[in-house]
């Protein structure tokens, strides 16, 4: 095939769709053309920025004919920052295409052309990150500087104005701590030479105790004026109960070490999800938007019907946040997580609930499993799996598909290999439903609940 577009020339076209990433879709002589921040049903002039065999890029150059749905965009580093990536898009408009997008899947690669529910929307898709993560370094000039990574790259853009995404109090805390080190010449990490002590600021809060946490990440030990900063930060945020230093020495890219030291506090805080208290460690998984996790947790619990005569395997259930609203019904819930610190989490919140009727185990979702099923011969009814990006391993979904539980739940962050797995239980399975939330508005991320049942 001919292409019919050259690198740095300038076509209009019209825009016919939007893919996964949110970018928009032309086509010129059947030739795709991938453009970021188009919107399907405008026509736009754009110029090429990259020529592949099957497909190109554009740039946008002008906007001739803008979709009903493009907003002003709201956010002074919305066009460098790789936090969110739809604020051009009014909001209603990015349920219907985080929709569009999971049919999509569905319709390529189902046998059963199930249709896909409207997106479970946020009523206010503002500030609804519990957990603020803030990389600290100099700039060009050598100053001090802390924010957020320019998209695809490690150099910081500074926090301008207030990120709409961001709980607030985390943001405010921050600065309050970042201007601290400034101002009493703590040393910086240089990513460079390696040398210096502040790598980041981490904030988490429980949006519904509002109770904080502080992590200052340090290439090293010992902070310059701990007990100082510890006493500031304390007396001006009544809210802070946990201040943890975390040791990360390595030259990585991954924000935490191993190592936390409490500085103030006893290492943790509590939210609540449901009826339930969480504990929440340095460490541990605990999502993101608790609003959202609850509304995908009840869709999910629904959706599985659950006896009390029914037993229940929570496979990767983190610090046992849906094995616990699983538990109510249930007759056991068995819950397996490969991270340890998770499990220990996830016991001590069991305890913290009185909740009795469930058993965590820490290890290997596709050895843990089968030992369950296999030597300790216990069978499960209902088998609930919230896997990571990756999806489940084959060897998990042949056990699935051997013992046959009644009911599959399947929680998904990522609508690709949630729809690839559910090719596989087919079969043995009808897919009753699929259910989109909208866990992380104005971004193109999309959580889903679909419902399995044995034929």
């Amino acid at each position: 095939m001919k292409v019919p577009v050259e690198k740095n020339k300038e076509y209009i076209v019209d825009i016919i769709d939007n893919g996964f990433e949110g970018e928009g879709i032309a086509k010129i002589d059947d030739f795709t053309i991938f453009i970021p921040n188009a919107i399907k049903g405008e026509k736009i002039k754009i110029v090429i920025v990259k020529v592949l065999s099957s497909y190109a890029f554009g740039k946008i150059t002008q906007i001739i004919l803008p979709s009903k749905s493009r907003k002003e965009v709201d956010c002074k580093s919305y066009k460098r920052c790789g936090g969110c990536n739809l604020r051009h898009v009014e909001y209603k408009e990015t349920l219907k295409m985080k929709q569009n997008a999971v049919q999509s899947l569905v319709n390529k690669t189902l046998k059963n052309k199930v249709e896909v529910q409207d997106v479970a929307k946020m009523q206010n898709p503002y500030h609804y990150r519990n957990k603020a993560q803030y990389p600290v370094g100099l700039n060009k000039e050598n100053q001090p500087v802390i924010g957020v990574f320019a998209n695809r790259t490690h150099e910081i853009i500074p926090i301008q104005g207030k990120c709409l995404l961001q709980n607030e109090k985390n943001e405010e805390i921050a600065r309050f701590i970042f201007n601290y080190i400034v101002e009493n010449k703590i040393s910086i990490y240089n990513e460079k030479t390696r040398k210096g002590l502040i790598r980041h600021i981490a904030i988490k809060i429980g949006v519904k105790t509002n109770e904080v946490m502080c992590i200052l990440v340090v290439n090293g030990r010992n902070i310059p004026k701990e007990n100082e900063l510890v006493k500031v930060i304390t007396e001006k945020f009544s809210e802070v109960k946990s201040i943890v230093k975390n040791v990360n020495t390595k030259n990585t890219n991954v924000i935490f070490g191993e190592e936390n030291i409490n500085l103030f506090g006893n290492g943790y805080i509590t939210d609540k999800l449901g009826e339930y208290v969480f504990k929440i460690s340095p460490l541990s998984f605990y999502q993101v938007n608790p609003v959202q996790a609850e509304c995908l947790y009840n869709k999910g619990v629904e959706a599985a019907k659950i006896t009390n005569q029914d037993i229940v395997f929570d496979l990767y259930c983190g610090i046992g946040t849906i094995s616990l609203f699983m538990s109510k019904f249930a007759k056991k819930v068995y819950g397996i997580e490969i991270v340890d610190e998770a499990v220990k989490m996830a016991k001590e919140n069991a305890r913290l609930n009185e909740v009795d009727n469930v058993e965590f185990i820490a290890g290997d979702v596709e050895k843990v499993l089968g030992d369950l099923i296999y030597k300790k011969n216990i069978v499960p009814n209902v088998v609930m799996v919230d896997p990571p990006r990756k999806g489940l391993d084959n060897k998990s979904i042949e056990n699935i598909l051997e013992i046959k539980p009644k009911k599959l739940i399947y929680i998904s962050c990522n609508p690709a290999t949630l729809v690839r797995d559910l090719t596989k239980f087919e079969e043995g399975f009808d897919i009753k439903s699929i259910q989109p939330v909208d866990m992380f508005p104005y971004t193109t991320h999309v959580e889903c609940v679909a419902v399995l049942q044995l034929k």
